[in-house]
C-alpha cells in the first residue's frame, strides 16, 4: 500500500494531530467514549477523529465503531469536514458527518476552541446480528456535546435564566442566582453567544453496507430490493424480510431488471454531457492491462499504441468485456449496426452509468462490483473493494493504476467525478424525495433491449 499513500491515493487529507494540547483533549474524548487513551504525539484523524495510528496502537480498528453499528466521533476542529472517512460501514456516514459539522459550523468552531466535540451516530439497533435487522436502519440520529459538557450546561443556564426572569422572586432566590454564576463561568455568556448544538436525524432508506460481505440496500426506490455480494445470504423469516428480494451478485439478469425498472441507470453512450467514446476506450484500456498482467505479457509503457500490440497478441483470446465494449465503440465512430449486450454479457454493466439523483453514488458503487475491472470508477466510488482487490494484484498492475490514478485522477478530481459521473447530488440526506423513474422506451426495456428474467 505504499505507492498508494506516497501517491497520496491513500489517508489522503487526513487531518494531523501533533499539538500537545490538542492530544490532551482527544484522550479526554478517547476516554470517555472507549476508555482508552493513546500514547502517540503525533497522528491523523479521519472525519470522524478516527486514526489509523490508534488503530494500530490499540490493535483495534473498530475502536470508535463498536460492532459495527453506531459510529462514534471525536472532533477537535471543523477542518475535519472535508476528510475522509476510513473503515467505513455504512455508505452514509460521511455525508452524514460532513453535514452534520457545516450545518453547525459556528457553533462547532466556537466549541472546539475549548474542548474536544464527542458524538454518536445513533441508529435504530444496538447491533447487526442478522440480515433482517439493516431493513430497520432507516433513520440515524446525531447527538454530540463537549467533554466537559459545555452544550449541556448552556442548556441548562438557558432554563435557569428563563426561571430568573420569570419567577416573581427570582431575583431573590440566592440558590438560583449561585448556580447560573456557577454555570456561566463554564459556558460564557450565552445571552449574546448562545451555545447549541441540536440532535440531528437523518433519513438513511438507500445505503451500503459492509457487514455480511457487503450489502446494498434498497428500501426507498420503485421496487425496493436488496443485493448482496456473496451468494447464500438469507433475511430470515421476519415477515418483512420475507417481502423483500434479496439478489446477490451472480444474478445478474435480476439486478439490471431491477436497475432499469426503478430508473436507477442509463446508457454512458446516451448520458448527457459525457464524452461516452473516450469513457469506454479507457475501460478497454484497463481490461487489457489485466489481461495481458494475468497472462505475464509486458505492456511497456502501457500506453495505448502499446496497449493495442496486447490486443493484436491476443486475439481470439480477448476477454468478452473487450469484445463487447469494442463493438458498441464501432457503434460510436459510425463503423457498424448498434449492438445487442445482453444482461448476460460480461460487457454489460461496464456500459452503464447511475442516472443523476440521490442514489447516483451508491448506485455507481453497485456497478463497479459488477464492472471490477474498470479500476477508476472503482477506485473513485468504493475504495473499500479498490484497497482489498489492489493488495491482490501484481507489482506491475499496481505500478499501472497508481501511475494513471495519479496522472488522470489527482489533477482534477471533481472534474474528473463530474465528467464520468455527472453533478455531484445534494449532499442533504435528510428527507430526501424518491427518485423518479424514467419513461422513455430504454429505460422501459432496458439500453440494449428487454431484459431477460
Amino acid at each position: 500500500m505504499k505507492r498508494l499513500i506516497t501517491a497520496g491515493l491513500m489517508f489522503g487529507n487526513l487531518v494531523e494531530v501533533s499539538s500537545p494540547a490538542l492530544i490532551e483533549r482527544y484522550n479526554r474524548a478517547l476516554k470517555r467514549l472507549t476508555g482508552k487513551t493513546t500514547e502517540l504525539t503525533d497522528f491523523h484523524i479521519d472525519i470522524s477523529g478516527f486514526s489509523p495510528e490508534i488503530g494500530d496502537e490499540l490493535n483495534d480498528p473498530l475502536y470508535l465503531n463498536p460492532k459495527g453499528a453506531n459510529r462514534q466521533f471525536i472532533l477537535l476542529t471543523t477542518s475535519q469536514k472535508s476528510a475522509p472517512l476510513l473503515n467505513m460501514t455504512f455508505s452514509t456516514s460521511r455525508g452524514i458527518l460532513q453535514q452534520f459539522i457545516e450545518t453547525n459550523e459556528a457553533q462547532l468552531f466556537a466549541l472546539t476552541a475549548r474542548d474536544a466535540v464527542a458524538g454518536e451516530l445513533q441508529g435504530s439497533v444496538f447491533e447487526v446480528t442478522t440480515p433482517a435487522r439493516l431493513l430497520e436502519l432507516r433513520q440515524v440520529r446525531v447527538e454530540a456535546d463537549t467533554i466537559g459538557g459545555h452544550v449541556a450546561d448552556a442548556d441548562k443556564l438557558t432554563g435557569l435564566i428563563q426561571r430568573f426572569r420569570t419567577e416573581p422572586d427570582g431575583w431573590r432566590d440566592e440558590a438560583l442566582i449561585a448556580q447560573m454564576i456557577a454555570l456561566a463561568t463554564k459556558t460564557g455568556d450565552i445571552t449574546s453567544q448562545a451555545i447549541a448544538l441540536p440532535a440531528m436525524t437523518f433519513s438513511q432508506p438507500n445505503f451500503w453496507t459492509s457487514h455480511f460481505g457487503g450489502v446494498y440496500v434498497f428500501a426507498d426506490v420503485r421496487l425496493p430490493a436488496l443485493i448482496c455480494t456473496q451468494p447464500g445470504l438469507s433475511l430470515g423469516d421476519t415477515a418483512k424480510g420475507a417481502q423483500l428480494p434479496l439478489f446477490d451478485l451472480t444474478q445478474r439478469n435480476a439486478i439490471a431488471d431491477f436497475l432499469e425498472r426503478c430508473g436507477l441507470v442509463e446508457p454512458i453512450v446516451q448520458a448527457r454531457g459525457m464524452d461516452g467514446a473516450a469513457v469506454i476506450r479507457q475501460k478497454m484500456d484497463f481490461i487489457l492491462v489485466e489481461a495481458a498482467d494475468v497472462l505475464g505479457l509486458d505492456i511497456g509503457d502501457a500506453r495505448r499504441t502499446e496497449l493495442r500490440k496486447i490486443a493484436y497478441k491476443l486475439g481470439d483470446a480477448l476477454p468478452p468485456e473487450f469484445l463487447g465494449l469494442a463493438a458498441l465503440l464501432n457503434w460510436i465512430d459510425g463503423l457498424a449496426a448498434w449492438p445487442r449486450i445482453s444482461s448476460e454479457h460480461p460487457a454489460y454493466f461496464y456500459t452503464l452509468r447511475a442516472t443523476s439523483g440521490p442514489n447516483r453514488d451508491l448506485v455507481n458503487m453497485l456497478l463497479s462490483e459488477l464492472s471490477p475491472l474498470d479500476v477508476r470508477q472503482m477506485f473513485i466510488t468504493h475504495k473499500e473493494l479498490f484497497y482489498a482487490r489492489y493488495a491482490t494484484w501484481s507489482d506491475r498492475k499496481k505500478q499501472y493504476v497508481v501511475d494513471f490514478l495519479e496522472r488522470e485522477y489527482q489533477v482534477d478530481r471533481q472534474g474528473a467525478r463530474e465528467a464520468l459521473f455527472g453533478p455531484e447530488p445534494s449532499m442533504d440526506v435528510r428527507d430526501r424525495p424518491h427518485p423518479k423513474p424514467a419513461r422513455d422506451m430504454i429505460q422501459a426495456v432496458g439500453p440494449w433491449g428487454a431484459v431477460r428474467r
